[in-house]
């Protein structure tokens, strides 16, 4: 039976399902008003992304942050470690927060993302040694390195995930990129083999992401294909989906303990006003996934969202969609590689905006 009772929390019946619900948004606020506690315990929250546009919001609005950032400034010259100095024990306390259910799930659940700095996207040495030693600071086996999809963040996919720490590949638009990160992933994995390192406890979420893509779609599409409108993601999410539960290739690897590189759905808050509020949570359920979500859309699931497993639905549709795209001149990677580089800039900027509030 597909379709889960409301009567028990929403978003818990998702995780029924089988997929994990994480939290886009991380701040000292959060944690100290125990508002994160109550949503693990109340909803089911299996886990928390951050990146720099969101800490930038945070430590602007969040008191915490900007009473702690005078001794920031007097104790570090640079404005890169004051922000690390600043976020990482916040990162380390939600950590500890999932910490249970990381045990509980035998390291499945339970993940807190942290990014490395926009600035290395091009530079996958950069990518690599910064993940390294993000990953010492924070020091947490449920900690997740977030790197970008782009071609060196790619490169050190491989490195990091044979270093043996947890990534969240990110900014990933197309099939085109997603295929190369999954490719990355078990490369890093068969090292290991060949090194007869263990290759449990490793995780890795390929984070693709899902309203920014209906939103360039759709502005290219003509009138004529209106009924396309909003459709582009979902249709490419699920055609995804069906082919990594239809992937014989991890099956060495998983017969050494190691976890798969689970899809991960980001940018899942609507965009377009004409569309349902949680049309990317309820479209996007299957076993084995992530969703990630922004508080308002985590708010307006628990009070009208829909539980079912939505993504072995209609696949065949699903193609039909991609294809009558294509008959109208929409190339999805080629729109990806564009929602890269915007995704880039505005990752950079971000970024660049954080220092500058903490300088």
């Amino acid at each position: 039976m597909n379709q889960v009772s409301a009567s028990a929390s929403r978003l818990k019946a998702v995780a029924g399902l089988g997929q994990q619900i994480w939290l886009d948004k991380l701040s000292r606020d959060l944690i100290a008003s125990n508002q994160l506690a109550r949503w693990i315990a109340d909803d089911g929250i299996q886990g928390v992304t951050s990146n720099p546009s969101i800490f930038y919001n945070a430590i602007r609005s969040d008191g915490a942050y900007q009473a702690a950032l005078p001794a920031l400034r007097a104790a570090h010259a640079d404005p890169e470690a004051r922000f690390e100095a600043l976020v990482l024990p916040d990162v380390q306390a939600a950590c500890d927060l999932f910490a249970p259910l990381y045990a509980d799930s035998d390291g499945r659940a339970g993940f807190v993302s942290f990014e490395v700095s926009p600035r290395l996207a091009h530079d996958a040495a950069g990518t690599l040694a910064e993940a390294q030693r993000l990953w010492a600071a924070i020091g947490r086996p449920n900690a997740m390195i977030k790197i970008p999809a782009t071609e060196a963040g790619i490169a050190a996919l491989e490195e990091v995930i044979y270093a043996g720490i947890n990534v969240n590949v990110t900014l990933i638009f197309s099939a085109g990129q997603l295929a190369a990160v999954r490719a990355a992933h078990r490369r890093g994995l068969a090292r290991r083999l060949e090194a007869t390192l263990s290759v449990q406890r490793i995780a890795s979420v390929a984070s693709v992401f899902i309203s920014r893509v209906d939103a360039a779609v759709d502005a290219l599409l003509p009138p004529a294909a209106a009924a396309l409108r909003g459709k582009a993601a979902i249709a490419a999410a699920r055609v995804a989906y069906h082919e990594s539960r239809n992937d014989s290739g991890f099956a060495i690897f998983a017969a050494f303990g190691a976890t798969p590189q689970w899809l991960l759905w980001a940018s899942t808050g609507v965009k377009d006003p004409a569309m349902r509020d949680v049309v990317y949570v309820e479209e996007l359920i299957g076993a084995d996934t992530v969703n990630t979500v922004p508080d308002a859309t985590l708010a307006a699931f628990r009070d009208h969202g829909q539980a079912r497993l939505s993504l072995i639905e209609d696949v065949d549709g699903a193609r039909a969609v991609l294809t009558q795209l294509g008959r109208h001149g929409i190339e999805l990677d080629t729109i990806g590689n564009d929602l890269l580089r915007a995704g880039l800039t505005q990752f950079e900027q971000a970024h660049a905006n954080l220092l500058a509030l903490l300088a």
